[in-house]
């Protein structure tokens, strides 16, 4: 931060919102949801305000009302386009803002997931992260096929998918470093662009992977994006705790977000997730809400805190919160445009009002806008060392 004094602050960009009745607002672009344009908008709407960086939702399976698997509703948003691809396609369009796509590792394979990261951090000049989460879904294991989820998730299947995301973002980890930052020699004059001997065999093996290496992508140029996750309960603190630089939390008050902050040495850092409903008043970003649930035929819940208020009470929220230990903030828009541009038009300034956020951009990628030092490679030798 510019000013030392406030928070970091991100936002969560999922379709048309994520009140499942948003798409139905008079503002609304249901039918630009699945264009690069729609989606390059609101991240330069974000990178406007100075965002730390936008979030971007993504899974293996259809949304659905239910936490079983799909369900038979058409009267909500249904189908999302892939996040890694989003940010890659808007990247050249921003210059400063951090994109951070959700990539789940259930299923998935490491090396592809480290490789995809990794271009989208040379995409965007050092700005990638990203957001890691697993799937305890029965209808998304079938349709890969190579395991089966039971229909009732028991503790025990918890902590194996969240044992295998530890070793999983480690073996990510070693393949962003399995070249050294000066592999590349590009010396036509000698005929080597490579320097074998500084890329590296990464040989992880657990009961999980087998992976040799090293990857097809050089080192990204932040050395190791930031990599994130969200977090409930124990195990997944434990592995936010263990294997994350960033980890959003879902406190429900000011005393609970003291609590979560203890839980974490820097880093992770610590982010409360909220979602929120603005407007100029009180009561008409209630009333606002009140008509989205009338249309969903039920009350918005999530979990995360639901803030229904103006800007300025947000603002109250989020430095008693900061003040508290919560190094930064995840928002997530009830409705787009509505509640992101109530956030980049109406909060933003109002914290910059009370110098408590950054007016311009004070670096240029990721891991600089968050305070994180750009990693050493683990595999590099000192010099001299051969």
């Amino acid at each position: 931060m510019t000013s030392g004094r406030g928070p970091h602050l991100a936002v969560a960009l999922d379709g048309a919102g994520w009140h499942p009745a948003a798409w139905r607002e008079p503002d609304a672009r249901p039918a630009e949801l699945f264009t690069a344009g729609y989606w390059a908008d609101l991240v330069r709407e974000a990178e406007a305000a100075t965002l730390d960086f936008v979030t971007i939702e993504d899974a293996l399976g259809v949304q659905a009302a239910r936490a079983d698997g799909p369900d038979e509703r058409v009267d909500q948003v249904r189908g999302r386009l892939d996040a890694v691809l989003i940010a890659a396609r808007v990247a050249p369009l921003t210059r400063h803002i951090g994109l951070v796509p959700t990539a789940t590792v259930t299923h998935t394979e490491p090396f592809h997931i480290a490789k995809a990261i990794a271009t989208l951090d040379f995409a965007s000049t050092g700005r990638a992260g990203w957001r890691v989460q697993v799937s305890g879904r029965p209808h998304e294991a079938k349709h890969f096929g190579r395991r089966e989820i039971p229909d009732r998730i028991g503790p025990d299947l918890v902590t194996d998918l969240f044992d295998e995301a530890t070793d999983y973002v480690e073996v990510v980890r070693r393949l962003w470093d399995s070249w050294e930052d000066d592999a590349e020699i590009r010396d036509a004059a000698t005929g080597r662009f490579v320097d074998r001997d500084k890329l590296h065999y990464v040989d992880f093996e657990s009961g999980w992977f087998r992976i040799r290496g090293p990857s097809i992508v050089p080192r990204p140029p932040q050395g190791q994006p930031p990599v994130t996750a969200l977090a409930h309960t124990e195990v997944p603190y434990r592995f936010a705790a263990g294997a994350t630089d960033l980890v959003y939390t879902t406190p429900s008050d000011v005393d609970s977000a003291a609590l979560v902050a203890r839980r974490f040495d820097a880093p992770p850092l610590v982010f409360a997730d909220l979602v929120v409903f603005l407007d100029g008043t009180p009561s008409r970003a209630t009333d606002r809400k009140k008509r989205l649930d009338a249309w969903d035929g039920a009350p918005y819940a999530s979990d995360a805190a639901v803030f229904t208020g103006t800007p300025a009470q947000l603002a109250d929220v989020l430095l008693d919160w900061h003040a508290a230990g919560i190094a930064g903030f995840r928002l997530r828009p009830g409705a787009i445009p509505h509640d992101l541009t109530a956030i980049t038009r109406g909060l933003v300034p109002e914290l910059r009002r009370r110098g408590a956020f950054r007016r311009e951009y004070e670096a240029t990628t990721l891991r600089g806008l968050l305070g994180l030092p750009r990693p050493a490679n683990r595999y590099s030798t000192v010099e001299g060392a051969r």
